[in-house]
């Protein structure tokens, strides 16, 4: 392949998905151009591969993937200060287009802004190409640098993370608060790693697969409730994340909420009308508060993964570029055992000590982590409904 080339993973269609040769772009004023090594899959990925669609951002053209990447800088712009080529960064794949100004009630809630360009997003015409390539140029001003001791694969995972930090921080004063995550899946998972590391006092993950309850436990869940062998929601908790999306967990979960406390949700519900049990929200007088992407938490999500936070184990599954496809029907099964699926995009490194595409645990379970197995109706992966769902499909970024 010329060096003036690159691989990236496009989606064309429904179902089509095709890694394409594209030019290697090259970086303009104000630009870096990043070599990206890891990237994970996300929700809004698997949507725009099975339905040609991400919310209501439809497909009016090809697209590359991803929003959850990490690599490091190839090239600089000109007028580009501060960033070095060879350094490794993530990005905040947020762009407000337009003026930015926000009314003084929501102000510094960029996440709010009504127009937005993300990272693999078909939202706009032209479309938003993402990160799953093995070059992209970025404004350097989405650049975060990662810190010492923290490398590529965990950079991309800073992402997700920030969606978790950012829904933990709906919440004031979670310090030793009891703390209930419904739906086990790869947000519900860093909202359990990100509740603990916020001081939570005893954190419950509930959900209907064992194997994405194993990933819960992983990353700090104090106790799991597995729904599909009958085992009830914990009763009168204070605090409650909603991570499933799925509108039949809603009267559960708010007869589960404590009578005044607070309900989150961080899971993507239907965009069009469902039927759900709502009585609880009046009588028990909860707060139920919306929770969307994030702000400036990537930040505070690097500072965490620096100061010791292991978000790796939300990893089950890794896949080299050219078996993207693979991936995608992995990472959307709610049989194989996946919570996030992680992409080696290339880069010229693997980044996290991994081995070569070639290795056997590429595109294969972690070794000690919960592999393939039988799912029950409503199990772990995306589509997927009922009580304790997890919430693989369904998370709030990257429409």
């Amino acid at each position: 392949m010329s060096t003036c080339r690159m691989r990236a993973v496009v989606v064309h269609g429904p179902g089509d998905v095709r890694i394409d040769e594209r030019a290697r772009p090259v970086p303009a004023e104000g630009e870096v151009l990043l070599a990206l090594e890891w990237g994970g899959i996300c929700g809004s990925d698997i949507a725009y591969w099975k339905n040609g669609a991400s919310g209501t951002a439809s497909l009016a053209h090809p697209l590359i993937l991803g929003h959850e990447v990490a690599g490091r800088i190839a090239a600089l712009g000109d007028g580009v200060t501060g960033l070095d080529e060879g350094q490794q960064v993530t990005v905040h794949p947020a762009r407000l287009v337009g003026d930015g100004v926000l009314p003084d009630r929501i102000a510094g809630r960029t996440n709010l802004y009504p127009r937005v360009r993300y990272f693999g997003s078909a939202a706009f015409d032209p479309h938003t190409d993402g990160g799953f390539s093995e070059y992209r140029t970025v404004p350097a001003a989405q650049v975060r640098p990662l810190p010492d001791g923290v490398d590529t694969q965990q950079g991309a995972l800073a992402e997700p993370l920030a969606v978790a930090l950012h829904a933990v921080g709906r919440v004031p004063a979670l310090r030793g608060r009891t703390v209930l995550v419904n739906g086990a899946g790869p947000i519900g998972s860093l909202v359990v790693a990100a509740a603990k590391h916020s001081g939570a006092g005893i954190v419950i993950a509930a959900d209907l697969s064992a194997t994405s309850l194993a990933v819960a436990r992983a990353m700090g869940a104090d106790e799991t409730r597995d729904i599909s062998r009958g085992e009830s929601l914990p009763e009168d908790v204070e605090v409650v994340f909603e991570a499933s999306g799925a509108p039949s967990a809603l009267g559960p979960v708010l007869r589960s909420t404590a009578r005044g406390g607070t309900l989150v949700q961080v899971g993507n519900l239907p965009g069009t009308a469902v039927s759900a049990a709502l009585g609880d929200l009046v009588t028990r007088e909860i707060t139920w508060i919306g929770s969307y992407r994030f702000v400036e938490e990537i930040d505070d999500a690097l500072r965490a993964l620096r100061d010791g936070l292991d978000v790796t184990p939300v990893i089950t599954h890794r896949f080299p570029l050219e078996r993207a496809e693979e991936a995608l029907v992995v990472a959307a099964d709610p049989g194989s055992g996946s919570s996030k699926v992680m992409l080696r995009l290339g880069g010229g490194a693997a980044g996290g000590g991994m081995a070569d595409a070639g290795a056997s645990h590429i595109g294969t379970a972690d070794a000690g982590m919960p592999g393939p197995g039988a799912a029950g109706v409503g199990a772990s992966g995306p589509g997927t409904s009922g009580l304790g769902t997890s919430d693989s499909g369904t998370s709030n970024s990257g429409t």
